[in-house]
């Protein structure tokens, strides 16, 4: 809850700013949680419900944990027809996880996503924000393997 009062008092209990506050408890806890709305509303007097409508309205918010890397597939019109239902499908195999879920290990979250604006680099994806243009469903397994090894690397650093 600390860390939850901590982001309100941020914000100065401000209801006006009810979505600068999720946006910082959604990057805190790669989700917004449940009891961050209860406080939010009892701190800033927002009611619980507008909270909640704001909270799922937005995209950029979940009310379910996501994993640490975001794999966004581009289903738009020129990534469709140049194969996003390959790429998304081979991803979904390779992290054992249906689009719009979360791997059991929290490390990565799929979707498919209306468009990332590179149509020119169709299909594109991104993994952790970093743009992978014309990628084809046998190059998945290898983009993956690169974020891993980055990320394990990563994880070792933080554990020395």
């Amino acid at each position: 809850m600390d860390r939850i009062d901590e982001v309100i008092e941020r914000w100065g209990r401000d209801p006006e700013f009810v979505i600068e506050m999720m946006q910082d408890l959604q990057k805190t806890f790669r989700h917004v949680p449940r009891p961050a709305l209860e406080r939010m509303a009892e701190v800033t007097g927002a009611d619980l419900a507008r909270l909640h409508h704001v909270a799922t309205f937005y995209k950029a918010f979940s009310l379910e944990p996501r994993g640490e890397v975001a794999v966004q597939v581009c289903t738009g019109t020129a990534c469709h027809v140049r194969g996003a239902a390959r790429v998304l499908e081979a991803f979904s195999r390779e992290l054992d996880v249906a689009p719009g879920g979360t791997t059991a290990d929290m490390r990565f979250t799929l979707e498919g996503v209306r468009c990332l604006g590179c149509c020119t680099l169709a299909p594109v994806v991104t993994i952790g924000g970093d743009v992978h243009g014309q990628l084809d469903s046998s190059k998945v397994g290898k983009a993956l393997r690169k974020v891993r090894t980055r990320s394990d690397a990563t994880q070792e650093e933080r554990d020395a």
